[in-house]
C-alpha cells in the first residue's frame, strides 16, 4: 500500500505515487467539477511553498487552478515575499475583491474572499509564524501555520487558539484551516511502519529541532482540538474505500529528503458547522502534485 513506500528522490517512488494517485483520484476528484458542487460555500486551503519564489514558472498554473475551483474563501500559507497589493492582485484573478496578509516578513499567511473580511486580528507574539483571525459572513476563520519543527511550541500555539475561540460570541461558527505541521491520532495506523520517527530523530540531532516527544510522534496538538469538540472534516468525510495519501510531500523537485507521506494540512470546524459540510478532500492529481510541496484541501459547505 502507498503508505509503506518511503518518499525519497528516487524515480521509482515518484513514478509509483503518480501512477497510483492518477487511478485513485481520476474516479474521485475530477468528476466533481466546481460548477457541479451541491454546496453554496467553498473553502480552499493551500500551503504554496515559499510563495512560488522557488518555482516562479509554476505560479501561472496555480492561478489557473485556483480560478477553476471557484472558491468563496481561500486560506494561504507561506506567502513569502508577498505584499498586500500582490495578494490582492492574485486574489482578483480568482474573483476575490477582498484579501488580508498577516505580515510581510518571514512566512506570512493570508486570506482572500469573495465577501467582505471583517474583525481582522493579527497575532504575532507567542507564535512562530503568526496567526490571522478574521470574520467572513459571520464565520470566524483562523488561518493556521503552526511551528514546523517543535511540538512544544505547537502546543502553546494551539492552547492560545483554543483560548481565543472560547472568547468568541456564543455559538459563533468557527473554521480553522491551514498547515498544522503535526499529526492526527486518526492517522496513527498509517504511520505504524516507523519510518517517520527515524527521519525526525535524525533531524532533531542534526538541526537541534524538537520534532519527537520522548522519541515518538506527537499527537497532542490535534488531540486537544478533538477533545475541545472540533471536527476534523477530512477524517470525518473519508469514504469507505479511503486510501491514505497525506498532504505532504508531493512530487515537486526539492533538495534533500522530506520523509514519508503524512497529513499536515487540516480543516477543523466547531459543532455549528460540522453538520453542514458536504465535501472535504485533499486534492492529489497530476497538477497539484507538482505545484507546491503541500497538497491543497477543498471543503464544501451547504450553509443554512
Amino acid at each position: 500500500m502507498i503508505w509503506y513506500i518511503k518518499m525519497n528522490n528516487t524515480f521509482f517512488a515518484r513514478f509509483f505515487l503518480a501512477s497510483f494517485l492518477s487511478v485513485v483520484f481520476s474516479c474521485n476528484q475530477h468528476k466533481k467539477a466546481p460548477e457541479e458542487s451541491n454546496s453554496n460555500f467553498r473553502l480552499v486551503t493551500y500551503n504554496v511553498w515559499y510563495g512560488f519564489t522557488q518555482v516562479p514558472d509554476r505560479k501561472s498554473q496555480w492561478i489557473q487552478w485556483m480560478e477553476e475551483q471557484r472558491p468563496d474563501v481561500v486560506s494561504l500559507q507561506e506567502l513569502n515575499e508577498y505584499t498586500p497589493d500582490q495578494l490582492a492582485e492574485d486574489a482578483a484573478k480568482w474573483g476575490h475583491p477582498y484579501s488580508v496578509l498577516l505580515k510581510e516578513d518571514g512566512f506570512p499567511t493570508g486570506v482572500t474572499s469573495g465577501y467582505p473580511i471583517e474583525d481582522i486580528h493579527r497575532f504575532r507574539e507567542g507564535f512562530h509564524h503568526g496567526l490571522l483571525r478574521v470574520r467572513i459572513n459571520d464565520i470566524y476563520f483562523y488561518i493556521i501555520h503552526l511551528h514546523p519543527s517543535n511540538w512544544e511550541t505547537r502546543n502553546r500555539e494551539i492552547d492560545f487558539i483554543i483560548s481565543d475561540i472560547r472568547n468568541l460570541p456564543p455559538n459563533s461558527p468557527v473554521i480553522l484551516a491551514g498547515d498544522f505541521n503535526t499529526f492526527s491520532p486518526f492517522d496513527s495506523t498509517y504511520y505504524g511502519h516507523g519510518e517517520l520517527e527515524p527521519f525526525f530523530k535524525a533531524r532533531d540531532e542534526k538541526y537541534h529541532e524538537v520534532n519527537l516527544r520522548e522519541g515518538k510522534l506527537d499527537y497532542s496538538v490535534i488531540q486537544k482540538l478533538i477533545e475541545y469538540g472540533l471536527t476534523d472534516l477530512e477524517y470525518k468525510m473519508r469514504p469507505p474505500d479511503y486510501q491514505f495519501t497525506g498532504s505532504f510531500p508531493t512530487l515537486i523537485e526539492k533538495e534533500g529528503d522530506d520523509g514519508d507521506l503524512r497529513r499536515l494540512d487540516y480543516v477543523f470546524v466547531n459543532k455549528t458547522l460540522a453538520g453542514q459540510a458536504t465535501r472535504a478532500e485533499i486534492i492529489a492529481d497530476s497538477i497539484t502534485l507538482k505545484l507546491s510541496d503541500h497538497l491543497p484541501m477543498i471543503v464544501d459547505f451547504e450553509i443554512e
